[in-house]
C-alpha cells in the first residue's frame, strides 16, 4: 500500500521529516566516521558521547537509555530504593505522568504528588505544602505544557534547598536544557550542578535519531545501569544513535541564541498582529505557544488542508484549551522554523483561521 500523506516541505514543527529522514541522517553520521572509527569500547561513539555529557554537566557519570522515559522511571527508581521512599513530587504536567501511562507507578510501584496549579508554575510553597517525606522532586526545565516557562533563578535553588531540607533528591528532566540555558545564561554544569540526577534528550533540542542520557554520581549512575539492564535498555550496537547526537552536540548548542531570538521575533510579530497571541509573552526560551480563537477540530481541518496544498507544516497536533472555543499549537523555533520569517508565520496564522472560520 503506498503512503498517501501529504508531504512535508517546510515546516514550523522541531520533529518534521524534513532534517530527519534517512538520506540527512546518514548523511550526518559519515560526517563523523572513518574506517578507523570502533563501534564501541572506549573510543567508540556511545562512550564518547557519555563522557562529554557527563563534561558538560559537570557529572561524574554518565549513561545512555534508548528513551528518556525509561532513564527518568530509573533515576527515580534508584532514589526511591535509596530513601526507603516511594513518592516523588513535580508539576501536574510533569512529562512521565501525562505522556508516558504513569510507568513509574505501573513499572515501579511509585506514586505522584502533584505540586502547585497545573497552569502555574511549581513553587516553594507547593513543595512546602506536600505533607509525605518525598524519595525526589522532579523540575522540567523549561516547562513544556505551560508554553515553556521556566522558573526564576533564585526561586529554582528555593526549591530545589526546599527538596533538600526534606530528604528528596532533585531531579532534572532536561529535555531541552540547551533552550532553557538561553534563558538562564548560565553554564551547563551550574544549571546542572544544583540537581542530584540530570536527564538529556538526545533528539529534540539536539535532533539526533533517537534517545538519552542520564547523568550524576558515579554510585547513582551504576545503579541506574543495573535498572537499565532490567528494563531492557542494554542494547548493543546504539552507537548510530550517538553519531547523530554527537552531530548535534557539535552544532546545535552554539545556535540556541539565535533560535530564541527568532522565536522573540516571531512571536512579537504574532502578537502586534493580534489575530492570535503566544503564550508564554514573550517568550522566554526557543519553545513557546500560540493561542487561536478557533475551536481545535476546525483548525486542525485548517492545518491539514494547508500542509494538503501547499507541503507547509503548522504542527504535528492541536492542544485543547479549557474554552472549546480556543486552542493552541506548540512552536519550538530550531532549523525548521529559522527558514520562515516573521511574517510569514503572521500570514500562516491568519490563513489558518480563516479556513477554520469558513
Amino acid at each position: 500500500m503506498s503512503d498517501t500523506s501529504p508531504q512535508v516541505l517546510r515546516s514550523l514543527f522541531l520533529h518534521a521529516p524534513i532534517r530527519r529522514g534517512p538520506r540527512v541522517v546518514l548523511e550526518r553520521m559519515l560526517e563523523l566516521v572513518d574506517a578507523d572509527t570502533p563501534p564501541d569500547g572506549p573510543d567508540g561513539p556511545m562512550a564518547v558521547l557519555e563522557r562529554r555529557i557527563a563534561g558538560l554537566l559537570g557529572k561524574e557519570a554518565a549513561l545512555f537509555f534508548p528513551s528518556g522515559t525509561m532513564a527518568q522511571q530509573a533515576a527515580l527508581r534508584v532514589h526511591a530504593e535509596r530513601s526507603g521512599r516511594r513518592g516523588f513530587a513535580a508539576h501536574p504536567h510533569c512529562h512521565l505522568d501525562r505522556w508516558e501511562m504513569q510507568g513509574y507507578n505501573a513499572v515501579h510501584g511509585l506514586w505522584f504528588h502533584r505540586a502547585g496549579d497545573p497552569n502555574e508554575l511549581m513553587t516553594a510553597v507547593d513543595l512546602r505544602a506536600v505533607g509525605e517525606p518525598l524519595a525526589a522532586v522532579l523540575w522540567e526545565l523549561p516547562q513544556r505544557d505551560l508554553g515553556g516557562l521556566l522558573p526564576e533563578w533564585d526561586a529554582l535553588e528555593e526549591q530545589v534547598a526546599v527538596a533538600r531540607a526534606g530528604g528528596a533528591a532533585p531531579h532534572l528532566d532536561g529535555a531541552r536544557l540547551w533552550e532553557a540555558q538561553t534563558y538562564y545564561r548560565r553554564p551547563l554544569d551550574q544549571i546542572a550542578g544544583i540537581f542530584d540526577t540530570v536527564y538529556v534528550s538526545l533528539y529534540k533540542g539536539l535532533q539526533g535519531t533517537r534517545g538519552a542520557v542520564l547523568a550524576g554520581d558515579a554510585a547513582t549512575v551504576a545503579a541506574a545501569g543495573v535498572w537499565r539492564a532490567r528494563l531492557g535498555g542494554a542494547i548493543p550496537d546504539a552507537w548510530p544513535l550517538a553519531l547523530t547526537a554527537l552531530a548535534g552536540l557539535d552544532t546545535i548548542p552554539p545556535r540556541m541564541p539565535a533560535f530564541r531570538d527568532h522565536a522573540l521575533a516571531i512571536a512579537a510579530a504574532i502578537n502586534a498582529d493580534g489575530a492570535a497571541r503566544t503564550c508564554p509573552e514573550p517568550p522566554q526560551t526557543p519553545l513557546f505557544h500560540v493561542h487561536l480563537p478557533a475551536p481545535a477540530r476546525a483548525v486542525e481541518r485548517a492545518g491539514a488542508a494547508i500542509l494538503a496544498e501547499s507541503g507547509v507544516q503548522l504542527f504535528p497536533r492541536i492542544r485543547t484549551l479549557p474554552d472549546p472555543r480556543q486552542c493552541a499549537f506548540e512552536i519550538t523555533v530550531g532549523e525548521n522554523a529559522m527558514d520562515f520569517t516573521p511574517d510569514e508565520v503572521v500570514a500562516l496564522v491568519r490563513e489558518l483561521l480563516d479556513r477554520a472560520a469558513a
